[in-house]
């Protein structure tokens, strides 16, 4: 059987100032903890929006987080507002706003980056990503802030608009676990390895430099399959001192 216990205390002058003290540091060791493990959960794997074969790394800007301050201001002013008044219609166009924002300033930003590689690139391969899935795990929020599909949509766009190539490979192919130089399966990493040495080889790897490596071969070979290409070596025939040959007679 559990028993509590409530008690009353009445500190001294200098004993409540002390506890007070004490309760305030706890409180302020609590909040910064909090915070802090907050944003190592959230990062993981979304720091770079996208990488490509040859090095390139391109940052995540994170367009929701960087006006969440705003926007959670706007929704407590809301809340806060009576219901069916004149100024609660106002909140809610404010908050309508700073939506509107982060949406236009998301996808300028994948228009512009979607529109260089095209541009820059004859064909363009990229993994076929399970958004739906990501989205329903403890990322969610900065699954949707990246746009990761709202990018492979309008890369496939862009191609088709000024005539390359893009393709998607399929989500299965284990990109960041194959050696780029030697083709070796390292086998599973976890998230948190971003450099990794082959065992093999003894290359050292970004996981996502080579992951974009692997994805590129990957793609070419699925291209020329496609294409009815064949990825063998060609046959040659046989010289007449080879063993099973018949020498042709004049």
């Amino acid at each position: 059987m559990i028993v509590r216990y409530r008690y009353r205390a009445y500190p001294t002058a200098g004993q409540a100032e002390m506890l007070a003290r004490t309760f305030g540091c706890a409180r302020v060791v609590f909040n910064d903890s909090l915070r802090l493990r907050e944003s190592v959960h959230v990062d993981v794997g979304l720091d770079r929006l996208a990488v490509t074969s040859d090095g390139e790394i391109i940052a995540n800007p994170r367009f929701l987080r960087s006006k969440e301050r705003h926007l959670t201001k706007a929704q407590r002013a809301l809340s806060r507002k009576q219901r069916g008044s004149a100024n609660r219609a106002k909140a809610r166009c404010r908050v309508a706003a700073l939506h509107r924002k982060v949406q236009e300033a998301r996808l300028d930003h994948a228009h512009k980056m979607a529109l260089r590689l095209i541009r820059d690139n004859q064909a363009v391969y990229a993994e076929d990503l399970a958004v739906a899935g990501l989205a329903r795990t403890r990322l969610a929020k900065s699954i949707h802030d990246a746009g990761w599909s709202q990018l492979l949509r309008l890369l496939e766009e862009k191609a088709e608009h000024y005539g390359r190539t893009f393709h998607r490979i399929g989500r299965f192919v284990p990109s960041s676990q194959i050696c780029s130089q030697c083709g070796v399966k390292d086998g599973p990493k976890p998230l948190s390895v971003r450099i990794w040495v082959c065992a093999t080889c003894t290359a050292i790897h970004d996981r996502d430099v080579n992951a974009a490596k692997n994805i590129l071969a990957v793609g070419q070979a699925e291209r020329l399959n496609a294409c009815g290409g064949d990825i063998r070596p060609a046959s040659v025939l046989a010289v007449p001192v080879e063993a099973g040959t018949h020498r042709s007679v004049a």
